[in-house]
């Protein structure tokens, strides 16, 4: 259709004052929302990354130590942790800032027995106030390490408890009110391996180091000069980390970049967590291999699930075993897919990127290892008796659960001691990973479909898509405190820290009416001494 030159003029002339105005606003925003769609496009367009065929898989992989208790007179195991900066060279040729513990970046891998009675000494050498939260542990609320157990700089905390649930592949990490995306990012995290008689029996791969390897996952973005970027504050600047949290553009394993891991026996069991603040793997490797998962977050599964791909959000574990032959060399790598939230959302939130993760190596010749157990662990399945208790709860946007802030001086939820309740969990237009403190849970199902026998196990955190309703039935302790809280919250860390947290205490049955909802504060977050 050819152009009318008159028409302006024609559109112009029919227009009254408030008219005239509104043509006007319309004319001048044109420019400004091709401006607008252009640098969407230049953003989404760069926001896809991958650094396949940029490693050579140089280095060996580093595994945590594992930490060796003092043992009293009374048989109680005494660790001592020491949160500490330091220097460490994170990129080849390149030193870093780095916070760590024991060391100056992760922590050792801590290891107890279902029964043991332990007590960490925790000392704060950070120049700021921190704590140390035990993810996936069931114990008293005071002694949990959340926002309201902060130790203050130069202070020691001694949390002691005993270890009552099954064998699982838990962790560590720091959990200060706001700060928590800072602290784990800049390399506060590590490993805690529960074992029981149950794990023991299994003929799994279980030689720490040898052929029982934790695989900690982390992304980071790093500055030119070697140091972490967004390592302060600017880590929860949406301008900076986007509406999920930051997303680096650099894979450590173990805090080792560009890593191989050299296997000696036929079978390799690989302890992950996502380590991340933000970024969701789509675990897989590069040749197409299955592997079987043998364990999620808080435990073995019943019997081995035969996988090809395994979706891990922030917060999650997963216990794969890989079967090797001589001489080959298959790389673990993060695929696209898995975050599940469509155009544009799964760009922006890593959706789309690739990343080879480590290098499994296996020699001309392996030790073999005894075949794969066809039966787990024989747990008592979670089940919701008929007239469980159906709690609710929306996240919204990037701060929010049922429409409120976390506030620390706010009961959110009263639990009686020993429930089993039914969560229904909606996610919003982000991304969430759900995580509730000193619980096991199991998924009910997702959005009305059952989860996939993979993640049908004992978990304590749950990748939450977009928009997605998960149903949990939820297995609470018994440790009785009106007066301090668990958390529960979304594990990405932007998120928790910008307010998607919650708090519930754990009570005597039948007197939840009589525990106030506002917690007096003198005494809660405050250093230890």
């Amino acid at each position: 259709m050819k152009a009318n030159p008159a028409w302006p003029r024609r559109v112009w002339r029919r227009r009254g004052p408030f008219g005239k105005l509104v043509l006007l606003l319309v004319l001048a925003l044109v420019p400004a929302g091709v401006f607008v769609a252009g640098a969407f496009a230049v953003t989404y367009l760069n926001s896809k990354t991958s650094n396949v065929g940029e490693l050579a898989f140089d280095n060996p992989v580093a595994v945590p130590p594992v930490l060796e208790p003092r043992v009293d007179a009374d048989g109680r195991k005494h660790f001592d942790l020491r949160l500490q900066t330091g220097r460490s060279e994170l990129l080849p040729g390149r030193s870093t800032e780095t916070w760590g513990v024991n060391g100056a970046y992760l922590g050792p891998t801590i290891r107890a027995r279902t029964g043991d009675d332990v007590t960490m000494h925790v000392r704060n050498d950070l120049p700021e106030a921190s704590s140390l939260h035990w993810h996936g542990m069931r114990l008293p609320a005071k002694m949990d390490g959340g926002p309201h157990q902060e130790v203050a700089p130069g202070a020691t905390w001694s949390p002691h408890w005993t270890v009552k649930q099954p064998a699982a592949s838990l962790w560590y990490h720091p959990h200060p009110h706001g700060k928590t995306a800072k602290h784990v990012y800049r390399g506060v995290s590590g490993m805690f391996l529960v074992d029981d008689a149950e794990s023991d029996g299994l003929e799994l791969p279980d030689e720490y180091g040898v052929d029982d390897i934790p695989l900690v996952i982390q992304d980071k973005k790093f500055t030119e000069d070697g140091e972490l970027a967004s390592g302060n504050e600017s880590i929860l600047d949406e301008s900076v980390s986007g509406e999920t949290g930051i997303l680096g553009d650099t894979i450590l394993v173990n805090g080792t970049h560009d890593p191989h891991f050299q296997a000696s026996r036929t079978l390799t069991r690989l302890r992950v967590l996502n380590g991340s603040p933000a970024r969701i793997y789509n675990l897989g490797f590069d040749d197409g291999r299955s592997f079987r998962v043998i364990g999620t977050d808080s435990g073995l599964l019943p019997a081995p699930q035969e996988r090809e791909r395994v979706v891990v959000s922030p917060g999650e574990r997963v216990e794969l075993l890989v079967r090797l032959e001589p001489g080959e060399s298959p790389v673990l790598r993060s695929f696209p897919g898995g975050v599940g939230a469509g155009f544009p959302q799964d760009r922006l939130s890593g959706g789309d990127d690739t990343f080879d993760l480590i290098q499994l190596r296996a020699p001309t010749t392996l030790e073999p290892s005894q075949d794969i157990p066809e039966k787990l662990a024989e747990g008592e399945r979670l089940t919701a008796p008929p007239d469980a208790r159906v709690r609710e709860f929306k996240l919204g946007g990037t701060s929010r659960i049922n429409g409120e802030r976390m506030d620390m001086a706010r009961i959110d939820e009263v639990v009686p001691a020993g429930a089993i309740e039914v969560w229904e969990v909606r996610g919003g237009g982000n991304p969430h990973s759900f995580h509730i403190h000193d619980v096991a849970f199991r998924i009910l199902d997702i959005d009305g479909e059952p989860p996939p026998a993979w993640l049908a196990g004992r978990k304590d955190t749950v990748y939450l898509p977009p928009g997605k309703r998960v149903r949990l039935v939820v297995e609470f302790g018994t440790d009785v405190d009106p007066e301090v809280p668990y958390m529960y919250h979304c594990h990405l860390l932007y998120h928790e820290d910008n307010g998607m947290m919650g708090q519930f205490v754990i009570v005597e049955p039948g007197r939840e009416d009589e525990v106030p909802r506002t917690l007096d504060m003198d005494g809660h977050h405050h250093g230890h001494g």
